[in-house]
């Protein structure tokens, strides 16, 4: 996504802007569904992430996932005692994480896929009714083909997951 600009429309009275009149516009910070399904490949049931609510370029992604009971892994994730599996969880901020990356520059084409988990934890169950806010913070990237983040979901302001999440990039 690159970072456009915009021309000041001159009044009656003024002079038409020249080069350093230009007055560039604030990256994209927010983005709904359909943007989201514009860049990743999920789609239901799979698209684990509803809006992302704050993103820098090139550096982290927050975003939403509204957890609701009529989710099909509630169906028997468990019966009576409805739980987010942990696994779902982490792709939910794997997918916020790739925002970051398919935003990245030089990296249009293929398609970036889990190379490695490390250090995740589970600090508080994620039940229907939660919404999950997830940060995921691009920690490195290499070679333009690997690249490392820093994830944290939270509930209620309350810490349910985090973790370093790790992706290779395949054609």
């Amino acid at each position: 996504m690159s970072i456009l600009s915009e021309v000041k429309a001159p009044t009656s009275t003024e002079q038409p802007p020249t080069h350093e009149e230009v007055i560039p516009l604030e990256p994209k910070k927010t983005f709904t569904s359909e943007e989201i399904q514009q860049l990743l490949p999920h789609r239901y049931p799979f698209l684990l992430v509803d809006k992302i609510i704050d993103y820098t370029p090139g550096k982290s992604a927050v975003g939403i996932k509204n957890v609701t009971i009529n989710e099909p892994q509630f169906t028997g994730h468990f019966p009576g005692r409805p739980l987010m599996p942990g696994v779902l969880i982490v792709e939910a901020m794997a997918q916020v994480g790739g925002i970051v990356i398919r935003q990245l520059p030089d990296l249009n084409g293929g398609l970036f896929v889990f190379a490695g988990i490390d250090k995740v934890r589970f600090r508080r169950q994620v039940v229907p009714g939660d919404q999950l806010v997830m940060t995921v913070e691009l920690l490195w990237i290499k070679q333009r083909r690997f690249s490392k983040m820093q994830a944290r979901a939270e509930v209620d302001g309350q810490l349910a997951a985090e973790g370093e999440l790790m992706f290779s990039l395949i054609n």
